[in-house]
């Protein structure tokens, strides 16, 4: 038994005596995701008999049930399915403060997220991985020569990527910081490149020199594997610059994240975490239509926490944004197969994104963009028979 299913009890009853009339004060404590997911036709007459609602806005998935989920004095939660009808019930009898936010957090839920860096968010987008490093986990040195990485990144946009992030810096787990100076010579020549060919470019980094520049060189998303808590001009740079940004969940640093993290409930706190910096980067004036959420699938989490959190990866549509999904080629397959190198995890990648695109994840950011085009349209076809 995993720790998240030691955490979580399962309650036949939603749980009572919430005193507060404060709905912020509530949200800390429940947790709403969709649950009883349909897809196609099944979707479409689950919205149109009044039994359902659409999932962020989607015409191939809506939901029919509703995940309830009550942080316990003491720590982990409990779980609790139930209809809406129930649950707006079971709302109004708490008080008015989890009525409210039971009230917005469906309406989050089921709205249409925006169009982001100018791309529709109702069908899934591919992001190509395009490492400009030496030392990444999976490909470093591969396109290390900026020649090679321009050329890569035209094949990616061929073979169906709609999005390439440029990243000049290993995060791998004990990777070393590298020099914002650095950092920008390696990327800027491949992310100008890529831009003047028509590419929506975002760079991949966590300093605010770095994102400046790349953004100043047609750059149009900043990807940011700490949400903007690296480095502290970050979250300005951001907000003066008004681009569209990724922010990711971790816990600690690449040096240190995978030194025995520990989570009371990984998805509620991931969840948490990331409440935080929407909260952050709105505060710093970054619009909310520019935010998107990674829950950061390897970074500071172990096997199980990667698959607890992409599993309730649902509870991230409560935040109304679009959501970008990270599983290529990462530690967690091999360890869950047969201890694979990183090359030869497509497989096991295609398998976490096809779980991504059945909880509503807009973008999958992968290494073999023509392979994840072919299992999104696959998926996609189906969705929409």
């Amino acid at each position: 038994m995993t720790a998240f299913q030691t955490a979580i009890q399962e309650s036949p009853a939603l749980p009572r005596g919430f005193s507060s009339s404060d709905a912020a004060a509530v949200a800390r404590r429940v947790y709403l995701a969709p649950a009883g997911l349909a897809t196609g036709a099944a979707a479409r007459a689950l919205v149109g008999g009044g039994r359902g609602r659409p999932l962020a806005g989607r015409t191939d998935l809506a939901f029919g049930l509703v995940a309830v989920l009550v942080r316990r004095d003491g720590g982990g939660a409990s779980l609790t399915v139930v209809d809406e009808p129930t649950l707006t019930a079971w709302g109004r009898d708490c008080g008015e403060g989890v009525a409210a936010h039971v009230a917005a957090t469906l309406d989050r839920l089921a709205a249409a997220r925006p169009d982001f860096a100018g791309l529709p968010m109702d069908r899934p987008h591919i992001m190509g991985i395009l490492n400009v490093t030496p030392d990444s986990f999976s490909d470093g040195g591969d396109r290390f020569d900026p020649a090679v990485a321009i050329a890569a990144g035209t094949a990616m946009l061929e073979a169906g990527a709609t999005i390439l992030d440029v990243g000049g810096e290993s995060t791998r787990p004990g990777a070393l910081a590298v020099p914002p100076e650095e950092e920008i010579r390696r990327v800027v020549p491949v992310v100008r490149a890529l831009a003047e060919r028509g590419a929506c470019v975002s760079i991949d980094t966590r300093n605010a020199a770095t994102m400046a520049a790349a953004v100043a060189a047609g750059a149009r998303i900043v990807n940011d594997v700490t949400a903007l808590t690296w480095d502290a001009e970050a979250l300005p740079t951001v907000a003066r610059l008004r681009v569209p940004v990724v922010l990711m969940h971790i816990q600690g640093e690449p040096q240190t994240m995978q030194q025995a993290p520990v989570y009371d409930v990984a998805p509620l706190d991931v969840a948490d975490w990331l409440a935080e910096r929407v909260a952050a980067a709105e505060a710093a004036g970054v619009a909310r239509e520019n935010l998107c959420l990674d829950p950061g699938i390897g970074f500071g989490k172990t096997v199980d926490h990667n698959l607890e959190v992409l599993a309730w990866s649902g509870l991230l549509h409560g935040f109304g944004l679009p959501l970008l999904l990270g599983v290529s080629r990462k530690s967690f397959i091999g360890r869950l197969s047969a201890q694979e190198p990183p090359k030869e995890r497509l497989p096991g990648t295609i398998a976490a994104d096809q779980a991504g695109l059945d909880r509503g994840f807009q973008i999958l950011r992968v290494h073999d963009v023509a392979e994840a085009r072919q299992a999104c349209a696959l998926w996609r076809g189906l969705a929409l028979a």
